[in-house]
This record gives C-alpha cells, sequence and structure tokens, in this order.
C-alpha cells in the first residue's frame, strides 16, 4: 500500500488535464486552447475547412517512372482509392491528415499488411495520442495510447509538417506555438457572446449609500440579473429605489475595438496557414484583377506544400510491391489553376502549334472524348504531321527547281543540284505548250510531227 502511495509517475500535459489541473496550456487571454475546443473558432474551423476539403476532393492515382517517362501503375494497389476501409473514398482519410498536421505539425497512420508484407489498410490515429521516442538503436517508436502498444516505423507511417525544431523527432504543433494567438481568438468570441447574452452594454455596478449585509447584496444582485439578464430581457425597464444608482464599470466594445481585434485575429489565422485573407470571407482585401493571381498564390504556397509531404510519405508504401520500383502517388492539381474558356483555349491553340499537345490532349482535359486521328503531333507553321515536317523544305526546293527548269537548265542537273530524286518523264511537252485536254490519252505523241 505505502509503495502504491509514493510510486513515481511521470507528469504530462494529458494527465494534468485529465486531472482538472490546465494550467499548463492557459495562455496570457486568459483562455485555455488545446486541439479539441480549437475548433470553436469560426475561423480555425474555416481555414481547416478550406485546406483539407480542397486537397482531399483532388484526383489521386499512381504513378510509374521508366526511362523518363510517367506512365500508370497498373494494376493499382486499392488503397490508393480507398485508404481506410471505413469509408468510401478516400475523402475523409486525406482531411484527417490534413487537420492532423495543421493542428499538431504530425499525422501519424497505422499501416496493417497482408501476409505478403503489402498495405491493405490505412487509418489516421490521433497524435494526441501518440508517444514518439528513439530506443538504443536510434530507431524511432510509436507508443498509443488507446492499446498501450508500441509500433515500428514499419507499422506508423509518420508525416511531419514543414516546420520541424532542429533535434526533434516530432512537428512543431501549431496550437501549443500559436496558444496566445489562439486564445486572444476565444476570448474574444466569449466576450462578444456574453455581452449579447446578458443584455447589458458593459459590466455595471448597483450603488448605494446605504450599508447593505452579504445576504442583502446577493439578494439585490439576483433579483435585478433575474428580471434583466440575457438578451430577452435587455429592454426591460429598471426601477431603482432606496438611493441605488448604475455605474458602469467595463469597456464597451467600442473602446476595446472588438470589431478590429476580431478582423486582426482573421487575419494572424491567414499569417499561420499561408491562406489569402479574401479566402476566409475578410472584406475588401482583394480585388477582381487579382483573383486569378491569389489562386495561383494559394495552390503555390498554401496547398502545394501539403501536397508534396503528403506524396511523398505515401509513395513509401508503393515501394514494396513486385512493379514498385520507381512508383510514386501524385495528386492531380492542374483543375485548381484552370483559367477561364478563352485563356484555357488559348493555351491548347499554343501547345498543339508548338508541338507540345495534341488534340485529344486538350479535349481530355476539358472532359471530352478522343477522336481518331487525334493523337498526332503537329509541327509550327505548316501544322501538318510531326513526321513529315521535311514538306515545306521540299516544298520550297521543287519551286525553285520548277523556276530554274523552265529558264532553260538541264532538268537532271537542276534536280541534283537541289537535292531532289531523280524522277522520270513521260516525254510530253509541258502543258505550257498544248494542253493536255488535246492529247490523245493512248498514243501522246501522235499530235507532234515527226522529226
Amino acid at each position: 500500500m505505502l509503495n502504491n502511495l509514493f510510486e513515481k509517475r511521470a507528469v504530462t500535459p494529458n494527465s494534468l488535464w485529465g486531472a482538472g489541473l490546465d494550467f499548463d496550456l492557459q495562455n496570457n487571454s486568459g483562455t485555455f486552447i488545446d486541439e479539441e475546443n480549437v475548433y470553436k473558432l469560426a475561423g480555425v474551423s474555416a481555414a481547416i475547412s478550406l485546406i483539407a476539403g480542397t486537397i482531399s476532393t483532388l484526383p489521386m492515382d499512381a504513378w510509374l517512372r521508366r526511362d523518363g517517362q510517367k506512365l500508370l501503375m497498373r494494376p493499382k494497389p486499392d488503397w490508393v482509392n480507398r485508404p481506410d476501409i471505413s469509408f468510401v473514398d478516400r475523402t475523409p482519410f486525406i482531411s484527417s491528415i490534413i487537420s492532423s498536421l495543421m493542428l499538431d505539425g504530425n499525422a501519424f497512420i497505422r499501416i496493417f499488411r497482408d501476409e505478403d508484407g503489402l498495405p491493405i489498410n490505412l487509418m489516421v490515429l490521433n497524435p494526441t495520442k501518440i508517444e514518439v521516442k528513439r530506443n538504443r538503436n536510434g530507431r524511432v517508436m510509436f507508443t498509443y495510447e488507446e492499446d498501450q502498444k508500441t509500433y515500428t516505423s514499419d507499422e506508423i507511417l509518420h508525416i511531419v509538417e514543414s516546420v520541424m525544431r532542429p533535434g526533434a523527432i516530432r512537428g512543431v504543433s501549431r496550437v501549443e506555438a500559436m496558444k496566445d494567438a489562439l486564445g486572444l481568438g476565444l476570448a474574444l468570441d466569449s466576450y462578444a457572446q456574453r455581452f449579447f447574452g446578458q443584455g447589458a452594454s458593459g459590466n455595471y455596478a448597483l450603488v448605494t449609500p446605504q450599508s447593505l449585509s452579504e445576504d442583502q447584496a446577493k439578494m439585490l444582485a439576483k433579483s435585478v440579473d433575474a428580471r434583466h439578464g440575457g438578451w430577452r430581457k435587455a429592454h426591460k425597464t429598471i426601477v431603482l429605489h432606496s438611493g441605488l444608482d448604475i455605474k458602469d464599470i467595463g469597456v464597451n466594445p467600442e473602446d476595446s475595438q472588438l470589431l478590429d481585434s476580431r478582423r486582426m485575429f482573421i487575419e494572424d489565422l491567414c499569417r499561420i496557414w499561408n491562406i489569402p485573407s479574401h479566402m476566409l470571407n475578410l472584406p475588401g482585401t482583394n480585388t477582381y484583377s487579382s483573383v486569378e493571381a491569389t489562386q495561383i498564390e494559394f495552390v503555390t504556397h498554401t496547398l502545394r506544400p501539403y501536397v508534396a509531404i503528403i506524396e511523398n510519405s505515401l509513395s513509401t508504401l508503393l515501394q514494396v510491391y513486385p512493379n514498385g520500383q520507381g512508383a510514386f502517388v501524385e495528386f492531380n492539381m492542374n483543375s485548381l489553376l484552370r483559367g477561364d474558356v478563352q485563356s484555357r483555349f488559348t493555351a491548347y491553340s499554343q501547345g498543339i502549334q508548338a508541338g507540345i499537345l495534341t488534340s485529344n490532349d486538350a479535349r481530355v482535359a476539358e472532359g471530352l472524348s478522343k477522336i481518331d486521328g487525334g493523337d498526332v503531333l503537329r509541327v509550327p507553321l505548316s501544322n501538318v504531321n510531326i513526321d513529315a515536317a521535311d514538306l515545306v523544305a521540299t516544298d520550297k526546293r521543287v519551286a525553285m527547281a520548277q523556276k530554274l527548269i523552265n529558264s532553260g537548265f538541264d532538268p537532271a542537273e537542276t534536280l541534283a543540284a537541289m537535292g531532289l530524286p531523280a524522277i522520270g518523264h513521260t516525254g510530253v511537252p509541258s502543258v505550257q505548250l498544248q494542253g493536255v485536254a488535246q492529247i490523245n490519252p493512248a498514243d501522246p505523241t501522235s499530235v507532234y510531227p515527226e522529226g
């Protein structure tokens, strides 16, 4: 019994939180922020929904790179389309990874394998319940709080966000690092809710020249709150007697710049996750002419880092397949960068004329079916088949030879000089001397006198 009494136990934020001692997560605004109640903030929820919803709905496929060429990996592993068999598609799976990275800076995926060691199911774990350590050999080990088991990197896929302290084995938690900024947003929301919920213009006190006992003061405060507390009772008339007076001892929203502070909080969220401010519906932060450039910036600086680390991590699961050498997973982000109809068709036209795209490439990009003969590349200027690109130069040499022969030069020598092959002649004089319609096709030389 005494041994149990004096048993040493590790003190962790989770144990403090479970015991009600959550002061470790308190911030300067007097609020408490963790990865659960941070979702109460509308701006945070909107930011996660924007990034996670955009990336999770992108098309994703498995590819191979062979001799510098990009080929589809077929047969494709089933988990590429449905990583977690608990869901009908990969959207919730990718969304869970994104939200875990945005808040905790880490994502942990439990890998279930078949008897051949091939992945058959993937499950995203709660990052707050994972403890990461290195063993004596320097190998990273993961202890999951739910089942109290320790796993290796063969069983847990650890995805780390781009922000990571030197020497650390976990990514930086945005909730922990930004708890003061996020706590301010929670304090602003709570203040606004209490302001409207209590139905008063500020914090006020009842002032009386008389001396009141503790019970009398409580009864007086309780009676006023019962009649005038809450927004439903905000406009009822207050009747004061016995020399009572009301004194405002609070700061009204205008003096405290509540609206400006809440706007600044949304701007802070945009800075934390590199989100263009107008995408969180912050008014007056963009113009119509800058929307397209902002969209490119959003894809490049906001989405691309998350997409890249997820692609790199999931691609490692393809290497264990028999045909998985050089295999990788890739999201198709082309649809995010599509411009208006005129811009797209102008780009297709330039690509086809330059011999970069085929007609079928453009049709597939627009969601249209392929056509016969649409897979042939064409070259600039003449817009002919790329295999027949020398026809332009040949046509010019023939035209020059024709001019020389008409000027009296020897035909055979002219063809040789122009690099053209010798071509047999029918013996019929040029149509410039006699029309073809006047010649007997069976005996073309009969119209000419002998000698």
